[in-house]
Order: C-alpha cells, then sequence, then structure tokens
C-alpha cells in the first residue's frame, strides 16, 4: 500500500485564537476557512508540506454526539485530555525559545525541551483549545 497522512482534525473553541497559534506562532499557512451555521472550520499546514493538513473544527458541529458527550469533551479539552498532535523539528531548543516568545492567547508551555527515558527529546505545548502539542527533535 502507498498511504499517507492527507488531513487530521483536531478542535478548536476559538477560531481567532487557533489561527494566532497555528498560523501566527507556529507559521502554518492557512489552506481554508469557512464558516456554515455560525461555526468555522480551518484547514492549515506546513508550507512545505502541501498535502498534509490539520482542520482545526468546532467540537459541537458533529450532529452524532449528545449534550452529556459534548460536556465531556469540553472538560476533556479544558485539562488537554482530548486531542494531542505530535510535531518535528530538527532544531528543538530553537523552536521551543521561538514559541515560547510567541505564546499568548491561551496557548502555554508544558513542558521544555527534555530528554526522554524513552528515547525521545521533546518539548510541549498546549494550544489555546487545550489540545496537546508535543514537538519532537529529529535526529
Amino acid at each position: 500500500m502507498d498511504l499517507t497522512i492527507h488531513t487530521t482534525f483536531l478542535p478548536q473553541t476559538d477560531p481567532e485564537a487557533a489561527l494566532a497559534f497555528y498560523r501566527d506562532t507556529l507559521g502554518f499557512e492557512v489552506r481554508n476557512d469557512v464558516g456554515y451555521g455560525g461555526m468555522r472550520w480551518i484547514t492549515v499546514g506546513p508550507a512545505d508540506q502541501p498535502g498534509t493538513s490539520i482542520v482545526l473544527y468546532p467540537p459541537e458541529a458533529d450532529p452524532g454526539v449528545t449534550d452529556d458527550e459534548r460536556r465531556t469533551i469540553a472538560e476533556m479539552m479544558a485539562k488537554g485530555t482530548y486531542a494531542r498532535l505530535i510535531l518535528a523539528t530538527k532544531d528543538l531548543d530553537g523552536t521551543f525559545e521561538r514559541l515560547e516568545a510567541g505564546c499568548g492567547g491561551g496557548a502555554e508551555v508544558v513542558q521544555e525541551p527534555t530528554e526522554q527515558p524513552y528515547g525521545v527529546r521533546d518539548c510541549a505545548f498546549r494550544d489555546p483549545a487545550g489540545n496537546h502539542i508535543r514537538i519532537n527533535e529529529l535526529r
């Protein structure tokens, strides 16, 4: 099989804060920004990877989710346990410094660059919606 990762979804609760983090702080390009019924779906991705996208979506948009499930999702997002994304860079320290300086609008540092016992060196942030973002160092 010849498979690639094309698109993944991360929930967002504030489209402007999501744009500020993913576009302005991470440097991703905005590929699509669609509104419908008072909600927005924003597609972003690395400029040098046009075939890989992240759709930042409103979690309340799924009609199959019950009100109880929506409350659970909101609670998990607030704790940073609902969704996660792992990125990678060759320059972890430089990336961390730029991201730390650009954090604001609800994004926060979770972990400074650390050598993990399982063989990777990484750092972690939470985006404005609470999603756990880890950045691994490519070796």
